[in-house]
């Protein structure tokens, strides 16, 4: 364990000593320790589902004013 602060180490070298003694206990009754393959570091996401829920409200952009549209807006605002 690395570490800058020195009381911090001390602190947990109590539960360093137990565990590492757990251990030698654990392997003197006959018990053995197996080294796995490490898990891939960036799992697979699981598959999208392709259901779609019919209670969801997707949420759209409404469309933007055509040109058209904006003139006439325009006309009507300037007949007010």
């Amino acid at each position: 364990m690395i570490s800058n602060h020195l009381n911090l180490v001390e602190q947990h070298r109590p539960d360093a000593e137990s565990i590492a003694e757990r251990i030698a206990q654990y392997l003197a009754a006959g018990g053995q320790i197996d080294e796995l393959q490490s898990p891939p570091r960036n799992p697979i996401p699981p598959p999208r589902s392709t259901r779609i829920d019919p209670e969801t409200v997707l949420k759209r952009r409404p469309k933007k004013l055509t040109l058209a549209e904006r003139r006439a807006l325009r006309k009507m605002a300037d007949a007010l």
